[in-house]
């Protein structure tokens, strides 16, 4: 199958922004992204930029989405947490790569939209609920991987905690839109080892919810 020059051209500004993981360029060249956009947006899928998808949200950079997917080192054998599915793209580019994805957003409207898509695309290794994200999901913890799609002020010590000895969280680290950091947090033995990612923007948590 011939790939569409369209994806060609966003794959090959992903590989130039630094996404360099096979694996995860695989994924994102065969999931039609314009099933997660409305609208006049949806013709504007191939763009490297966040859209909007309404409640004052929009679907990640494919930039963006493809660096944190790579930071997470996601394998077959992982089970991860994503806070704020938000359109569900992001949980569609992770599904493949893990065993298990528990993904959590705080707008139904937005859930009901993602989950009607995720089965659209026959994910069937999700589970999504509607709820507070900042709380993460105890009841399923621990997890290999943690990717949080909403800026908190420091490691939200709450999902922290449900991250497994070993695992890798990826969350976006201050509350000023013009100084954030995409944070890679690896829990250890003995407390959290942490690397800087580079500046990036998300929402931030919201009145004790993650955004999604």
């Amino acid at each position: 199958m011939n790939l569409d020059p369209r994806m060609g051209r966003l794959i090959l500004e992903l590989r130039q922004g630094g996404v360099t993981d096979a694996r995860v360029l695989g994924v994102i060249e065969k999931l039609p992204r314009s099933i997660f956009l409305a609208g006049p947006f949806k013709d504007r899928w191939d763009e490297n930029l966040a859209l909007p998808i309404g409640y004052h949200q929009t679907v990640s950079q494919p930039l963006i989405v493809g660096l944190m997917t790579q930071a997470l080192e996601v394998s077959d054998r992982h089970k991860v947490l994503e806070i704020g599915t938000g359109s569900g793209y992001q949980a569609a580019v992770l599904a493949p790569l893990c065993r298990r994805l528990y993904t959590i957003e705080r707008h139904p409207a937005l859930l009901r939209e993602a989950e009607e898509r995720l089965r659209e695309l026959k994910l069937t290794n999700i589970t999504a609920v509607c709820g507070d994200g900042a709380a993460g999901w105890p009841e399923q913890a621990p997890f290999e991987r943690i990717l949080v799609a909403a800026a908190a002020p420091d490691v939200p010590p709450v999902l922290f905690e449900q991250l497994a000895i070993g695992g890798i969280m990826i969350v976006p680290i201050g509350l000023d839109e013009n100084d954030q950091r995409l944070t890679k947090v690896v829990r250890t033995e003995d407390g959290a080892e942490t690397e800087d990612l580079g500046p990036t923007r998300f929402v931030p948590f919201v009145d004790g919810v993650v955004a999604g």
